[in-house]
């Protein structure tokens, strides 16, 4: 894999454009109840930490998805932007925004308990559930 370097990408109708330098090129997938509501299916989305910036922000509607966290859409298009904790600095972009996807690897899938048995992927991936991926949170 190649070394990591600053993305972009933007919404569906164009109104809003980000750029942003993921922590690696791993992506993971979110089985968790919200995150399927959200989209439909598993959240597939790459962690930035706080390295992104949005251009035309003045389309993004917030969402208060929980007590920890909030996600962000296009008030225009709907596409889903980013899934960011409150405290922190920690964005989940959908993969599916950057243009470049050609070096992406699905790595982790969390709240592995919350998986519909109507899918899976191929992938071997790190596999957590909810409460362990919450314990690493809290150990920090």
């Amino acid at each position: 894999m190649n070394s990591i370097t600053e993305q972009s990408g933007s919404c569906l109708c164009g109104n809003v454009s980000l750029v942003a330098t993921p922590k690696s090129y791993h992506m993971g997938a979110c089985h968790c109840e919200t995150c399927r509501k959200w989209g439909g299916g598993p959240l597939l989305a790459v962690e930035c930490g706080g390295d992104v910036a949005f251009e035309g922000a003045e389309n993004i509607s917030i969402y208060d998805s929980s007590e920890w966290a909030e996600r962000g859409f296009c008030k225009t298009c709907g596409t889903h932007l980013f899934y960011r904790l409150k405290q922190g600095e920690m964005y989940a972009i959908p993969v599916g925004l950057f243009d470049n996807n050609d070096e992406w690897q699905l790595a982790e899938q969390v709240f592995i308990e919350s998986k519909p048995t109507y899918y899976s992927f191929a992938e071997k991936t790190r596999n957590l559930t909810g409460e362990e991926l919450f314990s690493q949170f809290s150990d920090s």
